[in-house]
């Protein structure tokens, strides 16, 4: 198979996602427990675990499977959280890719509602869309996690229903258990508008900023 999954540097004007490595694990740890109300339905590492949570993360990479991200503030150069692209799909015969999913987000509460993630949303779909050629990139969270589903489709992703015992769940207390997933997606035709929808929110929250 020709294609890899390999996700380059890409770098807006908030946000920075760089391939994770084990050189995050400190800024990881300090984000990961600022406040972790908001991490009810999310795979997030305590700080002792960060360790772990990486070389898990880069094990999944080795598969050709996932290409993890740190999100980096350029602000203050510190990362402030994850991303990935991930479950790469192939177009029949195998050699190109049809589709990917945009998941394993999380971002330390300070960071939320900043842009970070707006940005990095648009950095991805962006690469997915015009440097692979993909036909659609999906996005998935916990049918139960609300914050997770507004913020997905405030990207103007499309929600397509839910999926019942569809994906392990990451609940705590949910160890070995399914969860019903929320799906949503955006497909090619709809990549200009949702680039220009992005990039308004984006060109808002700029000057929020300043």
């Amino acid at each position: 198979m020709s294609f890899k999954l390999e996700g380059p540097t890409l770098e807006g004007a908030l946000v920075r996602l760089e391939p994770l490595g084990h050189q995050h694990a400190h800024d990881l740890a300090l984000a990961a427990e600022e406040d972790r109300s908001s991490y009810e339905f999310t795979w997030v590492p305590e700080a002792a675990e960060v360790g772990g949570y990486i070389e898990a993360q880069l094990e999944r990479a080795a598969t050709g499977r996932l290409a993890p991200y740190a999100q980096v503030a350029k602000a203050s150069g510190r990362a402030m959280g994850a991303t990935a692209f991930w479950d790469p799909r192939f177009w029949p015969g195998g050699e190109r890719l049809c589709a990917v999913e945009v998941g394993f987000t999380w971002l330390a509460k300070s960071a939320q509602g900043t842009g970070l993630n707006l940005e990095s949303k648009l950095l991805l779909f962006g690469h997915a869309f015009e440097e692979w050629d993909v036909a659609r990139v999906d996005l998935k969270t916990d049918a139960r996690n609300g914050r997770s589903r507004a913020a997905i489709e405030k990207t103007g992703a499309r929600f397509e229903g839910v999926l019942r015992s569809w994906s392990p769940s990451w609940a705590p207390g949910e160890d070995g258990l399914l969860r019903d997933s929320a799906m949503f997606s955006v497909i090619a035709r709809e990549w200009p508008e949702c680039r220009s929808h992005l990039e308004a929110r984006l060109s808002s929250a700029l000057n929020r900023a300043t």
